[in-house]
Parts: structure tokens; sequence; C-alpha cells
């Protein structure tokens, strides 16, 4: 590779010895490849690099952070974080690695033990969710935390396993769920479905408490689509006309007035 090649602009410089063609730079499998080509014998893809090559999204992180997440064993020579790779020196078992995308990389058990000590309490739940739901059982997470019973992140691990739950449907769900738990509100019911006198379908909502007949409806991205929006409006109505209470809310709400969304749920349940 000569200078002309570098200057073209066809390529992005990951750190200092390490290229990649432009068109390849947001595809997490290659930049691992990049990186592992200057990496320790034995290091192995971890933490978020690991999570994204298991199609785990992390919500309330960086995206312009995509530096990949390395664990070098102890004899790892004098690997160090540079600009394209955080470096974790962390004991591996072998049962710990398998291979992903033809990359060495922690399995779905270990990464979420190793990510519950760099995420906060509202993402953690959010990868919980989703590695329960597609990827391992809670017995094999509960494993990694009988492995590593102590140290950075133990207790967000123990506070997150309990309130795993398979049935949400979007890692902001998650976190919304985190902020009602952790403000100490009743834990709802996941995805309940609304039925009429009759036994008719009338809705399928994100979060309910039956008993006080109140729903709270997550809006995603693709709420804001007016065919979406249009079926949205009629199907709260239906509800409403049936009985219950609706909040809506979106991520701006649990991410720039989370306590007063809390006030408000707590409100509306009678608390």
């Amino acid at each position: 590779m000569d200078d002309r090649q570098l200057r073209g602009g066809g390529l992005v410089r990951l750190s200092r010895d390490t290229y990649l063609p432009r068109s390849m730079a947001d595809d997490v499998a290659a930049r691992a490849a990049a990186v592992l080509m200057t990496a320790p014998a034995g290091a192995v893809i971890s933490h978020r690099s690991a999570a994204e090559l298991w199609g785990v999204e992390i919500p309330l992180v960086d995206r312009a952070d995509r530096r990949v997440d390395l664990i070098v064993p102890g004899d790892g020579g004098r690997a160090e974080s540079r600009s394209d790779r955080r470096v974790h020196r962390l004991e591996l078992a072998p049962d710990e690695c398998v291979e992903r995308r033809a990359h060495p990389v922690t399995g779905p058990a270990r990464t979420w033990r190793d990510l519950a000590a760099v995420l906060e309490p509202a993402a953690l739940l959010a990868v919980t969710d989703q590695i329960v739901g597609k990827l391992t059982p809670v017995a094999d997470l509960a494993e990694q935390l009988r492995r590593r019973p102590s140290g950075r992140g133990c207790a967000r691990a123990r506070a997150a396993l309990p309130l795993a739950d398979p049935r949400a449907e979007s890692p902001m769900e998650s976190v919304v769920r985190w902020i009602f738990h952790d403000a100490g509100l009743p834990a709802p019911e996941l995805q309940f479905v609304l039925r009429g006198p009759r036994g008719e379908f009338i809705a399928r909502a994100d979060f309910a408490w039956p008993a006080h007949r109140v729903i709270v409806e997550f809006d995603g991205d693709i709420h804001r689509e007016r065919d979406v929006f249009v079926r949205d409006a009629r199907r709260q109505n239906a509800v409403v006309a049936s009985g219950w209470t609706v909040l809506r809310y979106t991520s701006a709400d649990a991410l720039g007035r989370a306590e007063a969304m809390v006030g408000e749920v707590r409100g509306a349940l009678r608390l």
C-alpha cells in the first residue's frame, strides 16, 4: 500500500497501523478482523463489540465510539488501548470463547457478565432481555455470576438478572421498564392483550397494570410514520372507550424527563 492509496479517500484509518476500506467501516466484523491482525495471540472480541457480533443492541451508549473491545491474555505483552481498540486484561475460561463470523468472541453469557462492568443498569437490562430472548437461557447468565460473584459489575448483574424478560420488544422498552423498577413502581405486565366483553381483540400494550386499568405505550421512531400513527390513534380510542387509562411516552421522556414520567404513571396507578 503506497502513499497515493492512503490519500485516495477509499480507506479509513483506524489507528497508526490499521486501515479499512471506507465501505466496510461500519461493519463490526470487518473492524474486528482489522484489529485482530495487530492484536496479541489469543485476543478475543468482547464487551460491546461481542454484543454487536451477537446482534444485541445496546442503548444509552455513544454510537460514534466504534472501537473494538478485546480481552487479551495476561501474557499479552504490551498490548494497550488506542484509537481503534479497548484492551481488557481479564481471565477467560476456554468454554467462554466461541467463533462468530469467523472471529474468536466471548459467548453470550460471558459477554453479558463483561458488559455488567461497563454499562449503566438500564442499558444492562436491555442487553439482558435480548440475550435471554434469543441467545441463551437465564441459567447461563446465573452461572456467569457464580463464576465471578464479586468485582466490578456484580451488583448491576444481580439487579438485572431477576428482571430479565424475553417479551421486551425493544431496548428502549427495557430502559423504560428499568426506570419504573428503580422508582419502586409495581412490575407491569408486558405485551398485555386487551380484549372486549366477548373476548374480541382490542389492543396489545407494551406495559399494563390490569388491576388498575392503566396502560403505558412506548412510541419508538416507527410510530411517527403516518399509517402507524393513525392505527395507534384508533387503537387508543378503543382502549380508552373500554375504560382504561393510556399514557404514551417516547425516548425523549425516558431520557429527558424520567422523574416526571414516573410521577404521571404513579398518579394514574393511584399509588
